[in-house]
C-alpha cells in the first residue's frame, strides 16, 4: 500500500495492520512513486520464495 506524504514523497505500508497497535508497517520512504511500486513488488516476490 503506497500513499503520498505531505513532504511529496511516497511511503510503503504493509497491506495488514498490526493487531496490537491497529497500524501498518512502514516499509520504507521513497521520492518517486515508481520506486516505490518497484520496491512493493520486490517485497511481495520476497514474501513468496
Amino acid at each position: 500500500m503506497i500513499r503520498k506524504l505531505p513532504s511529496g514523497g511516497y511511503r510503503l505500508y504493509s497491506r495488514k495492520k498490526n493487531p496490537k497497535t491497529g497500524e501498518r508497517r512502514n516499509l520504507g520512504t521513497f521520492r518517486t512513486k515508481a520506486a516505490a511500486e518497484k520496491h512493493e513488488k520486490q517485497v511481495q516476490y520476497f514474501k513468496r520464495y
